[in-house]
């Protein structure tokens, strides 16, 4: 396998990384102490600079005014995005609107592709409406929200949570009962709810460690309270939801994966610097002369360099034979990859010291914010115990 980017490529990340360093990165102050309402005009702003640059939706189809890049190539893109909270937003590729394209773009009806997917991929945020305050989301059999037939519609009814960009979505896709009595996982049908339809309500902001985001980065509470949509609103088949959702994860834990790793890159860098200026001891020792430090920014790099392979590895498996060949590699990135983004984050922390608790730099926001890297999209103790049971069945081979 040949792991040297194409120059074309290398190109590509070089002027989206110019473009991130010189509008996106000064923006990060104000967005860490001040919100994002703060920063949302300016941040239209290079958004219409990247459009103007062909740059916009990189991963999203040409047809519909993206890039059309592969799983590999925005893998590369998404991990210079990922050096900042606003990247993937300032370049139009951010989740959950990536996966929600991808999936409509993959099960949509021509009348569905044409009604959203020119606004998704312009810019319009959309919701994914799948997880449940008190159901396990690590085995979504359980979801309770139903949507009943009622001769030419469906009626929606049922409490979410954790529902990612839900204020002011210009449209939901929402995974419901349709049938109760079918099998575990043929139960389950994503609904396309236009955002505003009556009975689609959003009640509340989720505080995630003391912080209430808003827009952009909000995690709602939502209800559906005999909210109506015509039944042409299916997407896909009846039952299909489980099906959609794992086509949708695989190449979304690609790109999440890639944003993590430039996240560890931010923070790897963060630390050296911070290191390298701090004077802890005479005369003018710096910090950066500690054994114990150089052997974390050692690991560290290690652990980017490691998962870094992996996970485009995993791109190029994904898109050679397909998710379901590649799901024990799919698994692994996940987990190892998460591991690996916590403790070089942990580390970067604590090398800044109390100054690393504040707003003042992003790695209390990445610390805050990328916890729940080992939870969503599957909690990693499921995908380990998923990985072990397929290598035990094939007799340790890999």
């Amino acid at each position: 396998m040949d792991f040297q980017p194409s120059a074309r490529i290398l190109d590509l990340c070089g002027r989206i990384r110019e473009i991130l360093d010189r509008d996106v990165l000064p923006l990060e102050p104000d967005f860490l102490t001040k919100g994002f309402d703060a920063v949302k005009a300016p941040l239209d702003v290079v958004r219409g600079k990247v459009k103007a640059a062909g740059l916009w939706a990189p991963n999203h189809p040409v047809e519909y005014g993206g890039m059309g890049l592969d799983l590999v190539d925005h893998g590369l893109v998404s991990e210079v995005l990922g050096r900042c909270p606003l990247g993937h937003y300032a370049f139009g590729c951010q989740a959950p609107d990536a996966g929600n394209i991808e999936m409509l773009h993959l099960y949509g009806t021509p009348e569905q592709k044409a009604e959203w997917m020119p606004r998704m991929v312009g810019g319009e945020r959309s919701c994914f409406v799948m997880t449940e305050r008190d159901n396990s989301g690590a085995n979504p059999i359980f979801l309770k929200t139903t949507a009943r037939r009622e001769g030419d519609e469906w009626v929606l009814n049922g409490n979410k949570w954790f529902i990612t960009s839900a204020p002011g979505c210009v449209v939901a896709f929402v995974m419901a009962a349709t049938d109760p009595s079918a099998g575990p996982h043929a139960r389950q049908s994503v609904i396309i709810v236009p955002g505003g339809t009556p009975g689609f309500i959003v009640e509340r902001n989720t505080p995630v460690m003391g912080h209430a985001n808003t827009d952009l980065f909000a995690h709602c509470e939502v209800r559906f309270d005999n909210c109506r949509v015509p039944y042409s609103n299916l997407l896909g088949r009846e039952g299909q939801a489980f099906h959609m959702a794992q086509a949708r994860l695989g190449p979304g834990r690609i790109h999440h994966c890639m944003r993590w790793l430039g996240i560890c890159a931010r923070s790897l860098e963060l630390m050296c610097q911070h290191a390298s200026s701090r004077v802890i001891g005479e005369p003018d020792r710096r910090m950066a002369e500690s054994d114990i430090i150089r052997a974390w920014i050692a690991e560290a790099a290690a652990g980017i360099t490691a998962a870094r392979l992996i996970t485009l590895y995993t791109a190029w498996r994904i898109e050679k034979v397909g998710a379901k060949e590649a799901r024990n590699d799919i698994s692994m990135i996940k987990y190892h990859c998460a591991e690996v983004l916590q403790k070089t984050v942990d580390r970067a922390l604590q090398v800044h010291g109390s100054l690393g608790m504040t707003d003042y730099t992003v790695l209390a926001y990445f610390y805050r914010e990328e916890r729940a890297s080992r939870i969503y999209d599957g909690p990693d103790e499921v995908h380990k115990l998923a990985v072990a049971k397929r290598v035990l069945s094939q007799g340790g081979k890999l």
